[in-house]
């Protein structure tokens, strides 16, 4: 368990400090060069990783819901696998999870109650809605906005490819082209990681199959 602790809690704490820096620090939708083929742009996310969303305030309550039983589904099984002496191959990775996880709850349950702006629902548009200025912390409770109406802060961006095609190339001529386009932030790249990690090391990781 101390194992486990330890990754998510460094984990976290990476997260959590850049996230508060971008937060504090950019305007919303701001972008800085660090170097070709890498920016800090920030973006506040509603919904999943890498900027996915779906619906107003009902999908973001189900995500906040979804996230909780998958956390609490994650504590049963480290018990479960360290009981029965799981490998490294299996707990590290899931632990990188199991931090990004938790990482990104944080967000959506409790920044719409320490910062003094952010992104809100409006619900008579039915749309979210942007805010100008930077974001300072505020006093526990009167913040932006409630209990899991938070957003999620992204800020890693990687537009390695940002083309636009001729005017006069048959089919595609003007479109812009941007690979990597999405955005996303310390959580994200841990639940990706270790997922990564897990696939590659799957035979060892269960070297009996999959059991849960």
């Amino acid at each position: 368990m101390k194992k486990i602790a330890i990754i998510t809690i460094v984990i976290l704490l990476i997260d959590q400090l850049t996230k508060y820096y971008i937060k504090t620090h950019f305007f919303l939708g701001e972008s800085q060069d660090i170097f070709p083929g890498f920016k800090l742009t920030f973006v506040e996310n509603p919904g999943m990783a890498y900027g996915f969303h779906f619906g107003g305030l009902i999908g973001k309550y189900f995500l906040v819901l979804v996230r909780l039983i998958l956390i609490g589904g994650m504590i049963y099984l480290f018990r479960k696998w360290l009981k029965e002496g799981a490998s490294n191959y299996l707990i590290i990775p899931m632990s990188i999870i199991f931090a990004g996880a938790i990482g990104n709850l944080i967000d959506g349950m409790f920044y719409g109650l320490i910062f003094d702006s952010g992104t809100v629902f409006e619900e008579s548009i039915g749309r979210w809605i942007d805010y100008d200025g930077v974001s300072k912390l505020t006093q526990f409770g009167h913040g932006y906005s409630t209990f899991m109406k938070g957003c999620v802060v992204d800020m890693f961006h990687f537009p390695l490819v940002n083309w636009n095609v001729p005017e006069n190339w048959p089919l595609i001529g003007g479109t812009h082209i941007e690979f990597f386009k999405y955005i996303f932030n310390v959580a994200d790249a841990a639940i990706t990681i270790g997922a990564a990690f897990l696939f590659i090391f799957r035979k060892k990781a269960f070297p009996h199959g999959l059991e849960f």
